[in-house]
């Protein structure tokens, strides 16, 4: 079934969930983000899916969150961003969350895999979370659970220098699983979901509530909303779309 560049099957025991919006390289617009919380939601509530797989057609991930959104919350033109209620989703689940990595994972690309339990990653793939290039901060619990995965240092360099993080070193750092060829990704990934599928359900859901402090996680995802929303309104922000939109570098400099 294919609805707002969402395309979602189910496979047995396996939903899967696919980015198509390869021409845009998978950016995710707030009608993106609805279609895959109501699928999410479908997850949790039908007792026929064990697993949820989340993939992407085309050569990148996702460039992540589709800054005309951003732009038209900032201006006052948006209601709100459905990022937010994604993330919190993601926070929020229960089964198994599996993600086949194909290519590049801007921004909120990269966050989501933190809440995700089993990550496979093209060997051509980059991790980049520029948050602060957009004057803007991480999202997705991210700002916890990324220096607690990788270390202080290696994260502030990540979110505030906007570095990016080869396929490899995301691997060597346990970030992913598996680093393969791309198109083995979605192969192993789906292998994997069947593979999980077979096992106990309640014996999965309950190993992995006892490996992730839902509360803790969803704390932090509020704060982040909060904060991330007053900077999308702050006048840093104001120059970082502008600049964005006019091909052109920001000048933070002139930012009160």
């Amino acid at each position: 079934m294919m609805t707002d560049h969402i395309d979602v099957e189910q496979d047995g025991g396996v939903l899967e969930i696919t980015f198509a919006r390869s021409e845009k390289k998978n950016a995710l617009s707030n009608a993106m983000y609805r279609a895959v919380i109501a699928a999410l939601a479908d997850a949790e509530k039908n007792p026929d899916i064990r697993v949820v797989l989340l993939a992407a057609q085309g050569d990148d991930f996702t460039a992540g969150n589709d800054l005309a959104d951003f732009a038209a919350f900032a201006t006052g033109k948006s209601e709100g961003l459905a990022a937010f209620a994604f993330v919190e989703a993601l926070g929020r689940a229960s089964k198994p969350i599996i993600a086949a990595v194909s290519g590049l994972a801007v921004g909120i690309g990269t966050t989501m895999l933190l809440n995700f339990d089993l990550v496979f990653m093209a060997d051509g793939a980059k991790l980049i979370t520029p948050f602060v290039n957009l004057a803007l901060v991480p999202e997705a619990a991210s700002s916890m659970l990324m220096p607690e995965r990788i270390g202080h240092a290696r994260a502030f360099a990540m979110f505030a220098l906007g570095e990016p993080m080869s396929a490899a070193e995301a691997s060597s750092l346990g970030l992913a699983n598996k680093v393969l060829p791309k198109d083995e990704v979605l192969p192993t990934a789906r292998k994997a979901a069947q593979t999980l599928a077979t096992r106990p359900l309640g014996s999965i859901i309950a190993t992995k509530s006892l490996m992730r402090d839902k509360q803790r996680i969803l704390s932090r995802m509020a704060e982040e909303v909060t904060v991330f929303s007053q900077r999308l309104h702050t006048s840093e922000a104001r120059e970082a779309f502008q600049a964005f939109a006019e091909h052109r570098q920001p000048d933070f400099t002139k930012a009160a």
